[in-house]
């Protein structure tokens, strides 16, 4: 397998959600690393207050109609595809009736005070990685930005990492400037633990508050590398990564800085799923 294939997973991508500088930014990192020469694909929610019509979004039923079990519900798949201009990268769109059709706030797009944002997180990450097997386009590099995405490195190497797809597939997460969310739910370990996730992964987690903290650590304990986009280095986040091995460098917010990333994705070891 050449190393030239990315997979960028992020919660808002412009112009089709353009609520921070993480938009601008999961816009402009894709295309840089395209003039790198990779092979590129894009992820992200199917948010209510995306215009599907102005851009021209369009289901791909063969990646659709999978049901993703949360607690004793199922929860139909549906996968939605666009082409980033004028880059023309596909960028893929995880929607579900029960998820991502319901908060239609500009203000709060994400819908970041819901109750059920752990089962959101678990559907997209689920979601996210079911199509990406599905497209039978095995990446190098999984980056993940945006809290929305912070469970995708869990599942990567816990639940999707058995099969040739995954298996030599490097982790990278971004912290950046971001809103905060609500307190997740108290049944949270558990429902991931209903996902397949072992209950000694989730162990040195148990003790922790279920907040946005909790989930950074989480991403970064299955990642292989991390990024600090835009903001000081969190000195427990740090801590954190360093005790768990896990290399960090931090970037400024002004520009995607694809070269310097480029760099990165090559000298971070793969850490063992």
């Amino acid at each position: 397998m050449a190393d030239n294939r990315i997979i960028y997973v992020s919660q808002e991508i412009a112009p089709y959600l353009h609520h921070s500088e993480n938009a601008r930014l999961d816009r402009e990192l894709p295309q840089e690393m395209q003039e790198l020469k990779y092979e590129v694909r894009t992820f992200m929610p199917d948010f209510g207050t995306i215009n599907e019509r102005r851009n021209q979004l369009h289901e791909v039923i063969r990646l659709s109609g999978v049901n993703i079990p949360i607690r004793d519900n199922d929860h139909p798949l549906i996968v939605k595809v666009a082409s980033m201009q004028p880059s023309r990268i596909q960028v893929y769109f995880i929607d579900s009736d029960d998820y991502f059709q319901k908060q239609d706030s500009d203000v709060d797009p994400f819908g970041s005070n819901r109750t059920d944002n752990d089962e959101r997180m678990i559907f997209y990450a689920h979601g996210t990685m079911t199509t990406a097997k599905k497209l039978q386009w095995d990446p190098d590099v999984v980056h993940v930005t945006g809290w929305m995405s912070t469970l995708v490195p869990l599942y990567l190497k816990r639940l999707f990492s058995d099969g040739p797809s995954f298996h030599h597939t490097k982790v990278i997460y971004t912290v950046g400037p971001e809103t905060g969310i609500a307190p997740l739910d108290p049944d949270f370990f558990e429902k991931l633990k209903a996902e397949g996730v072992r209950k000694t992964d989730l162990k040195p987690f148990a003790e922790m508050e279920l907040n946005q903290k909790l989930l950074h650590k989480m991403a970064i304990n299955w990642s292989d590398g991390l990024v600090f986009r835009g903001i000081e280095p969190d000195p427990e986040l740090v801590e954190f990564a360093e005790a768990a091995k896990v290399p960090w460098i931090q970037i400024d917010g002004e520009t995607a800085h694809g070269k310097e990333l480029n760099e990165f994705y090559k000298s971070v070891p793969l850490r063992k799923a």
